[in-house]
């Protein structure tokens, strides 16, 4: 089984890389750093006993011309520094001249102060010569150490600068490798968003079912399973609230079914009383013609009961080509003993309109539609069901219709061959703040226990899972237009 990278991996990898080559350059520049230092500490010293050593013959000098006490008295102090240094720095003096020779100089230097205290007591222009030998030795010496450490400085500094450059160049790379990384990581990440992204609008267009993106990254594949299950759980409970919506609606078909039971019912039962009264004394043939009737009467029942089981069975998604006159005729046998009586409920259908969809399903739609209607006209008023032939350039029935989402409503491919139906009353009318909020799930503007809210949002559910389009428009005080396009059940349409 392969093992899935993760993107918090990546991105935790890429900053330990970035973290490891800053400390080391940092730790590279602090080498450096720690290398200057000493040879600087040393120019110092080294600078300090040249000044000495210049400071002894210039007093030196002064001894031979003025010959006075106190500027040999300095220059032994002097002669006392310098001897200072070579002691207490010993370790930078080596570092620039040998040992032997750092010895050799501190031995020079020891010379030359005992020839000056000999030549404070007594002065002898002999010793003079010989002083000022040792003391231009000394200078030589000492400009020595300095030529020495100035040229050592310089081509440090000529090395620091050229590893300067290098940690510019190091600097840039990282830069470079951070960017580059960071790229990397934006692609790997803003990548598989935009899948998702076009993806999600893929499903609510209705084109795609679950979302499927390929990727490495274990975030991505996760989220990816979860939106799926997430998806998987929404269309479980949908079914779930168009069972609980139809069995809302049992309520109404019962009554409808009742009220029209109870016609062949009281059609079987007068041809029986009639049979029994007459039976023996009429002949055959209207005998005949009476069973003829409580057969026809009986095979109404049966329709009847048939249409109410196919209504309430629980089945999956059946796309079949229906006759649209013929489902509305029987939809609206169900609800006609709750249609007042002066209800106008008028059907203008072509008989060989033909619709592709689930009966069952439009069944739901058409008696939640009605049901509406009928409670918007109240007492009296007119419900027309009107439906064509649509072909994208033909203008509907009714002109300004919109979408659920509130804007003008938009068919995808306008030479897309469908069937249009209006179902329009003249009621009450909704108004505008309400109409953009109708479609919504559990929206109603009836009272607590009147309503669940669910009724057109499962419409709009149903119709977009049919392949079709809903829209409404209503004016208040004037009535409510609903307008159904769905897909045609004519062949290569």
């Amino acid at each position: 089984m392969q093992l899935l990278s993760s993107l918090r991996h990546k991105i935790t990898f890429g900053y330990y890389i970035v973290v490891t080559l800053f400390i080391a350059l940092v730790l590279l520049i602090l080498l450096e750093l720690r290398l200057i230092e000493p040879k600087i500490l040393a120019e110092e010293w080294i600078t300090a006993f040249f000044d000495t050593v210049l400071e002894i013959r210039r007093f030196e000098k002064n001894c031979f011309l003025y010959r006075q006490a106190e500027d040999c008295k300095i220059n032994s102090e002097y002669i006392h520094q310098a001897q200072e240094l070579l002691a207490s720095h010993r370790i930078d003096f080596e570092q620039l001249i040998s040992p032997q020779t750092l010895k050799t100089l501190q031995e020079e230097l020891c010379h030359y102060a005992q020839f000056m205290n000999a030549y404070e007591k007594a002065p002898q222009e002999i010793q003079e010569q010989k002083i000022r030998q040792m003391g231009k030795k000394l200078v030589e010496y000492a400009e020595k150490l300095t030529n020495t450490e100035r040229f050592l400085l310089q081509n440090l500094l000529a090395k620091y600068r050229s590893n300067f450059r290098k940690f510019v160049i190091l600097v840039i790379i990282l830069i470079l490798l951070v960017l580059g990384w960071g790229q990397l990581l934006s692609h790997q990440v803003a990548r598989p968003l935009q899948q998702m992204e076009a993806g999600m609008q893929a499903i609510a267009g209705g084109k795609r079912d679950k979302l499927d993106l390929s990727s490495p990254d274990r975030e991505i594949v996760l989220l990816t399973e979860t939106f799926n299950r997430l998806l998987a759980e929404l269309e479980v409970r949908q079914h779930h609230l168009v069972r609980s919506e139809k069995l809302a609606s049992l309520g109404t078909l019962l009554s409808g079914v009742a009220h029209e039971l109870n016609n062949p019912l009281s059609n079987i039962s007068t041809s029986c009383q009639i049979l029994q009264e007459e039976l023996g004394h009429t002949d055959v043939e209207f005998q005949r013609e009476l069973l003829a009737q409580i057969d026809e009467q009986t095979g109404r029942a049966r329709n009847i009961v048939r249409s109410l089981l196919d209504f309430t069975h629980n089945r999956q998604f059946q796309c079949e080509p229906l006759y649209l006159h013929a489902l509305l005729t029987e939809t609206i046998r169900f609800i006609k003993g709750q249609l007042p009586s002066q209800v106008n409920l008028s059907l203008e259908i072509p008989t060989d309109l033909i619709v592709l969809g689930d009966k069952q399903r439009l069944q739901q739609v058409f008696l939640n539609l009605l049901k509406n209607a009928i409670a918007a006209v109240a007492e009296r008023g007119e419900i027309q069901v009107k439906a064509i032939h649509w072909s994208g350039k033909t203008s509907p029935l009714h002109l300004s219709h919109f979408s659920p989402s509130g804007s003008p409503l938009t068919i995808t491919g306008a030479d897309k061959e469908m069937v249009y139906l209006e179902i329009r009353d003249n009621g009450c009318g909704i108004a505008p703040a309400v109409l953009q909020r109708i479609f919504d799930p559990f929206f109603t503007t009836k009272e607590v226990g009147h309503g669940s809210g669910l009724g057109l949002f499962i419409v709009y559910e149903i119709i977009k899972e049919q392949g079709g389009y809903i829209a409404v428009d209503s004016q208040l005080g004037k009535g409510t237009t609903f307008a159904i396009w769905l897909p045609t059940g004519i062949p290569n349409a």
